[in-house]
């Protein structure tokens, strides 16, 4: 009688730790799902959005760093979303410098804007090659609609203190970086009492949100 009293314990007992080793494998697994689906969750987060401008000259198509300038990228995108930027031009260009537009159509009448923004020039995105950045006047916190694209790394523009404030980087050129050079070396001109504008007009067509490929 104890030796089958004996037995049952340990047939009991051996069911229990079987029942108990079991265990942390499901929640292992819920563990790696959780893990997974949080990660593909970031990089839904960190995907950053794109704007084409399609132009007389071509379309460039520019990625805009939401993350690092918040302020700046949203109110290119309320813009873009408004329709602003159709039928503006490039009204300055620069070779070896930068392309400006978004302000002006083409019989140089410029276009109202909404109020202006702050400079996040501190925010640390350099105007580098290729990189899109917000024109202003004097006073640091003035841009509104305009913009420039780099033609070449200005490292002077960049933020250097309260003395030196620096023109906001908001986003860079991935394709489309040779429509830049095309307009960068078009013949310009003064009109207006303006320099630097094309002699023959470079004009934004469109600027569009792409949408993502899974939309």
């Amino acid at each position: 009688m104890n030796r089958i009293l004996l037995l049952s314990t340990l047939w009991i007992a051996l069911f229990l730790l079987v029942s108990c080793e079991k265990q942390p494998d499901v929640e292992t697994n819920r563990s790696v799902d959780v893990k997974e689906k949080d990660k593909e969750s970031k990089m839904v987060d960190i995907r950053k959005k794109r704007v084409k401008l399609q132009t007389s000259m071509g379309d460039i198509v520019i990625e805009l760093d939401e993350e690092v300038a918040p302020v700046t990228v949203k109110n290119f995108l309320r813009y873009v979303e408004a329709s602003f930027y159709d039928g503006t031009i490039f009204h300055r260009v620069i070779q070896n410098f930068m392309i400006q537009g978004g302000g002006f159509v083409a019989d140089i009448k410029k276009k109202p804007t909404y109020p202006p923004i702050v400079n996040e020039a501190h925010k640390g995105l350099k105007n580098n090659r290729g990189t899109i950045a917000m024109a202003r006047t004097n006073d640091p916190d003035s841009a509104t609609s305009q913009f420039f694209i780099n033609h070449k790394n200005n490292d002077f523009l960049n933020y250097a203190g309260p003395t030196n404030p620096g023109y906001a980087v908001f986003g860079s050129v991935i394709e489309g970086m040779e429509i830049v050079d095309k307009i960068a070396s078009v013949k310009t001109t003064v009109i207006e009492g303006m320099r630097d504008v094309p002699a023959k007009p470079v004009v934004i067509k469109s600027a569009e949100i792409i949408p993502d490929a899974e939309d």
